[in-house]
């Protein structure tokens, strides 16, 4: 059995780093490839700071990966196939008993947005 306690501690670490909204919709910003910081920043609506910290999560927690070209920094996600499974997340959301009409019609449109054409 201690198999499982590794592999349930090898989850919670993961869902750890993707605990913020922000990270979040990071990794679905980065679905279809690399961005550099400035876009990230333009996109999450945040002040540059912000979003290197939480790009800086992302990487140490080996979910993103960076690259450098002269003063630009761009980051991509090492693997891709992690925005479809946190867009399917949204599944939960809207099936929820609890949550506001306003909730589940966010959670629909992101679906939409993030799985669209992808599936």
């Amino acid at each position: 059995m201690a198999h499982r306690r590794i592999a349930a501690r090898e989850l919670a670490i993961l869902f750890s780093a993707l605990s913020h909204p922000e990270r979040l919709r990071l990794v679905e910003e980065l679905r279809d490839g690399e961005r550099d910081v400035a876009s990230l920043q333009a996109i999450l609506g945040v002040s540059q700071a912000k979003t290197s910290r939480h790009l800086a999560v992302l990487r140490a927690h080996r979910l993103v990966a960076e690259r450098h070209e002269g003063r630009h920094v761009y980051y991509r996600l090492v693997a891709p196939e992690m925005a479809h499974w946190v867009a399917a997340g949204l599944d939960f959301v809207q099936a929820s008993q609890t949550i506001t009409e306003e909730i589940r019609e966010a959670a629909i449109k992101s679906r939409e947005e993030w799985l669209g054409q992808r599936n």
